[in-house]
Protein backbone atom coordinates (compact mmCIF):
# COMPACT_ATOMS: atom_id res chain seq x y z
CA UNK A 1 0.00 0.00 0.00
CA UNK A 2 2.70 2.01 0.13
CA UNK A 3 2.73 5.39 -2.19
CA UNK A 4 -0.89 4.44 -3.04
CA UNK A 5 -2.59 7.12 -0.83
CA UNK A 6 -4.29 4.03 0.99
CA UNK A 7 -3.96 3.80 4.62
CA UNK A 8 -4.15 0.17 5.69
CA UNK A 9 -5.61 -0.77 9.25
CA UNK A 10 -5.56 -4.34 9.67
CA UNK A 11 -7.72 -5.37 12.73
CA UNK A 12 -6.73 -8.80 14.42
CA UNK A 13 -8.37 -11.02 16.97
CA UNK A 14 -7.89 -9.85 20.19
CA UNK A 15 -5.32 -11.75 22.60
CA UNK A 16 -6.81 -15.06 23.85
CA UNK A 17 -10.07 -15.89 20.78
CA UNK A 18 -9.19 -18.92 20.40
CA UNK A 19 -6.72 -19.74 23.00
CA UNK A 20 -6.38 -18.02 26.25
CA UNK A 21 -2.98 -15.95 26.25
CA UNK A 22 -2.15 -16.31 22.11
CA UNK A 23 -2.51 -13.88 19.64
CA UNK A 24 -3.58 -15.64 16.35
CA UNK A 25 -1.68 -12.55 14.33
CA UNK A 26 1.39 -13.85 12.49
CA UNK A 27 4.15 -11.23 14.29
CA UNK A 28 7.16 -12.21 12.14
CA UNK A 29 4.95 -10.06 9.55
CA UNK A 30 4.83 -7.02 11.71
CA UNK A 31 7.85 -5.77 10.58
CA UNK A 32 6.49 -5.43 6.63
CA UNK A 33 3.94 -4.35 7.89
CA UNK A 34 4.77 -1.25 9.65
CA UNK A 35 7.76 -0.82 7.16
CA UNK A 36 4.42 -0.28 4.63
CA UNK A 37 2.91 2.07 6.95
CA UNK A 38 -0.11 0.13 8.16
CA UNK A 39 -1.99 0.29 11.30
CA UNK A 40 -2.17 -3.30 13.14
CA UNK A 41 -4.95 -3.15 15.96
CA UNK A 42 -3.83 -6.08 18.55
CA UNK A 43 -7.39 -7.03 18.89
CA UNK A 44 -9.84 -4.29 20.46
CA UNK A 45 -13.30 -5.74 22.32
CA UNK A 46 -15.25 -7.43 19.17
CA UNK A 47 -18.23 -5.27 19.17
CA UNK A 48 -20.72 -7.23 18.06
CA UNK A 49 -20.00 -9.90 21.03
CA UNK A 50 -17.78 -9.53 23.55
CA UNK A 51 -19.30 -9.28 27.03
CA UNK A 52 -22.36 -10.12 25.68
CA UNK A 53 -21.55 -13.51 24.26
CA UNK A 54 -20.30 -14.27 27.98
CA UNK A 55 -23.48 -13.37 29.31
CA UNK A 56 -25.68 -15.11 26.48
CA UNK A 57 -23.22 -18.27 26.54
CA UNK A 58 -23.72 -18.33 30.69
CA UNK A 59 -26.15 -21.10 31.59
CA UNK A 60 -26.79 -19.01 34.80
CA UNK A 61 -27.73 -16.29 32.90
CA UNK A 62 -28.53 -17.60 29.53
CA UNK A 63 -31.13 -15.64 26.63
CA UNK A 64 -30.06 -13.52 23.65
CA UNK A 65 -29.25 -9.81 23.93
CA UNK A 66 -29.96 -7.06 22.01
CA UNK A 67 -26.20 -7.16 20.74
CA UNK A 68 -26.47 -10.49 19.95
CA UNK A 69 -29.58 -9.92 17.48
CA UNK A 70 -27.56 -7.09 15.85
CA UNK A 71 -24.62 -9.63 15.47
CA UNK A 72 -27.30 -12.60 14.26
CA UNK A 73 -29.10 -10.42 11.46
CA UNK A 74 -25.51 -8.91 9.87
CA UNK A 75 -24.22 -12.37 9.97
CA UNK A 76 -27.20 -14.98 8.89
CA UNK A 77 -29.32 -12.18 6.75
CA UNK A 78 -26.35 -10.51 4.88
CA UNK A 79 -22.81 -12.26 5.16
CA UNK A 80 -20.74 -12.89 7.97
CA UNK A 81 -18.12 -10.58 6.18
CA UNK A 82 -20.64 -7.85 6.40
CA UNK A 83 -20.81 -8.35 10.15
CA UNK A 84 -17.44 -8.78 10.68
CA UNK A 85 -16.13 -5.71 8.35
CA UNK A 86 -18.60 -3.79 10.26
CA UNK A 87 -17.60 -4.54 13.58
CA UNK A 88 -13.97 -4.17 12.01
CA UNK A 89 -14.61 -0.36 11.50
CA UNK A 90 -16.24 0.29 14.95
CA UNK A 91 -13.23 -1.51 16.96
CA UNK A 92 -10.82 0.70 14.39
CA UNK A 93 -12.82 4.13 14.59
CA UNK A 94 -12.66 3.21 18.43
CA UNK A 95 -8.96 3.31 18.33
CA UNK A 96 -9.00 6.24 16.20
CA UNK A 97 -7.60 4.59 13.40
CA UNK A 98 -9.86 5.50 10.88
CA UNK A 99 -11.33 9.21 9.76
CA UNK A 100 -14.78 9.58 11.13
CA UNK A 101 -17.09 11.20 8.54
CA UNK A 102 -15.13 10.17 6.03
CA UNK A 103 -15.98 6.72 3.85
CA UNK A 104 -13.19 3.52 4.26
CA UNK A 105 -13.46 0.70 2.35
CA UNK A 106 -13.95 -2.08 4.92
CA UNK A 107 -12.68 -6.28 4.84
CA UNK A 108 -14.32 -8.97 6.41
CA UNK A 109 -14.87 -12.55 6.43
CA UNK A 110 -14.02 -15.52 7.95
CA UNK A 111 -11.09 -18.28 8.75
CA UNK A 112 -11.06 -19.43 5.08
CA UNK A 113 -10.08 -15.52 3.82
CA UNK A 114 -11.78 -12.18 3.40
CA UNK A 115 -14.92 -12.22 0.65
CA UNK A 116 -16.76 -8.90 1.70
CA UNK A 117 -15.22 -5.81 0.57
CA UNK A 118 -18.10 -2.67 1.62
CA UNK A 119 -17.58 1.57 1.90
CA UNK A 120 -18.91 2.34 5.27
CA UNK A 121 -18.82 5.88 6.72
CA UNK A 122 -18.33 4.55 10.30
CA UNK A 123 -19.45 7.05 13.37
CA UNK A 124 -17.37 8.63 15.77
CA UNK A 125 -17.08 5.40 17.87
CA UNK A 126 -19.18 1.97 18.50
CA UNK A 127 -21.04 4.22 20.95
CA UNK A 128 -22.54 5.84 17.74
CA UNK A 129 -23.35 2.43 16.07
CA UNK A 130 -26.47 3.90 14.39
CA UNK A 131 -24.79 6.30 12.77
CA UNK A 132 -22.44 3.80 11.02
CA UNK A 133 -24.16 4.00 7.66
CA UNK A 134 -22.79 0.34 4.53
CA UNK A 135 -23.33 2.27 1.70
CA UNK A 136 -22.16 -0.30 -0.24
CA UNK A 137 -21.25 -3.70 -1.13
CA UNK A 138 -18.84 -4.34 -3.05
CA UNK A 139 -18.27 -8.16 -2.83
CA UNK A 140 -20.00 -10.53 -0.95
CA UNK A 141 -20.58 -14.51 -1.04
CA UNK A 142 -24.11 -15.57 -1.61
CA UNK A 143 -25.72 -16.68 1.58
CA UNK A 144 -25.63 -20.32 1.99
Amino acid sequence: MKGTGIHLVVVTHLVGFREPGVWEFDEASLPYFNEQGADIIMGGTHVLSGLERALSANPKIGGGSRTDAVAETLRRTIAIGLKVAVECTLIAADQGKVPVGEEVIAVGGTAQGADTVCVVLPPANTARFFDLQVREIVAMPRNR
